[in-house]
């Protein structure tokens, strides 16, 4: 039978600093943490995904004492520790102090390219001077490591210590953010140690929660229809699923609203899925909408032709000429669309009535770009 620890032995504990136990005072009151760990946290997203470090956090310089030099190897021993505590004699670090340091994500992740589901993770370490061996338990609301089972890991991976500023409190910090990946850093002392983590589609998890939400109020509101289809239009993916959204931003009873972005919308989905004639239709219907403005379907055909459908963003400026004959910047669409097209007469043409029409300096010197471009016989991007 093993003996629960005396005071004294839980002092002595408790002065090392990192490896603090649960004080013998009652757990239902609100106190001052053990060994003035204070608890800290941080969060970042990964598009949908949240992260979130929860820890305790020990500092180098303490009751006196300053003890750099001695945090690698000493304070956190290399390796795996015999804690003396529920019979662990083979624990790793509890990489923070007191409570279990908890690692939660919202989605799964990748964490150094392997797997890791939702949920709410114990982090610890073994650490060693080339390699770190960061393991992810599944008991999340144990103390510390004091009560570590190798058979509750979901995962471990090995990361490579560097060198990096003095921090005088260990703390998590996310060092790299991206769109698709973040890099989480333990900073104490002067070591860094880094954890990789990935999303393999953060916009299929937006993808997803748009599938739910269009369940909800937001499916019964042309303005969410309209942004989710536009989302799908954006990504090139699941461009049914917009269709749908779009027709029914465009027509749904009593929810519907037929104006240029609802339409022109719709169109560019039918095109992405083919039908041609269907969305030069819509783009006729849009032009001639009642909200729509001269900028609108010049837009309409900037994104036309970047692309690179320049015969459907031709046909675009076109129409807006004929619904706008001679505003601006009409006739900068139809120097462009002709260009792309390969008719630089016509062109040069139009580029040169917008450089009479140009409202400032900056569209002057745009313009007189194009024209010069034009003039050597470059087609313009």
């Amino acid at each position: 039978m093993t003996l629960a620890p005396s005071w004294n032995t839980l002092a002595g504990m408790a002065a090392v600093g990192c490896f603090a136990v649960i004080p013998a005072y009652s757990q239902s009151l609100t106190l001052p943490p053990s060994g003035e760990n204070q608890k800290a946290s941080v969060t970042q997203h990964i598009g949908l995904v949240k992260v979130t470090m929860s820890y305790s956090s020990p500092r180098v310089h303490r009751a006196g004492q300053d003890r750099t030099g001695k945090i690698w190897g000493e304070l956190v021993p290399y390796g795996l520790s015999d804690l003396g505590v529920n019979d662990c004699k083979e624990c790793p670090w509890r990489a923070g102090a007191n409570e279990n340091t908890v690692f939660k994500i919202t989605h799964a992740v990748k964490i150094e390219g392997k797997p890791l589901a939702a949920g709410s993770y114990g982090l610890h370490m073994i650490p060693g001077t080339e390699k770190f061996t960061v393991i992810f338990s599944k008991d999340s609301s144990a103390w510390g490591s004091y009560w570590y089972n190798p058979q509750q890991d979901v995962l471990r991976v090995d990361v490579k210590p560097a060198k990096g500023e003095f921090q005088e409190w260990l703390t998590y910090e996310f060092t790299e953010r991206e769109p698709a990946k973040a890099k989480l850093e333990l900073r104490w002392e002067n070591l860094r140690i880094p954890i990789a983590i990935s999303v393999d589609d953060p916009d299929e998890l937006y993808f997803q929660n748009l599938e739910k939400e269009m369940h909800g109020a937001p499916g019964f509101q042309w303005s969410d229809l309209l942004a989710a289809a536009q989302f799908a239009l954006q990504t090139g993916k699941h461009l049914d699923a917009g269709l749908d959204w779009a027709q029914r931003a465009v027509s749904a009873p009593f929810v519907g609203n037929e104006n240029f972005q609802t339409l022109s919308t719709l169109g560019q989905i039918q095109l992405g899925l083919g039908s041609a004639e269907a969305a030069q239709a819509t783009f006729d219907k849009a032009i001639a909408n009642p909200s729509a403005k001269p900028t609108d379907a010049h837009q309409l055909g900037r994104q036309l032709l970047q692309q690179g459908r320049k015969a459907e963003a031709l046909k675009i400026f076109q129409s807006n000429a004929k619904k706008f004959p001679g505003q601006w910047p009409v006739n900068v669409g139809l120097a462009r669309g002709y260009a792309a097209n390969g008719d630089t007469k016509k062109a040069l043409e139009h580029a040169r009535l917008a450089l009479a029409q140009a409202p400032d300096e900056l569209n002057k010197k745009a313009l007189k770009a194009l024209i010069e471009q034009l003039e050597k016989g470059t087609v313009p991007n």
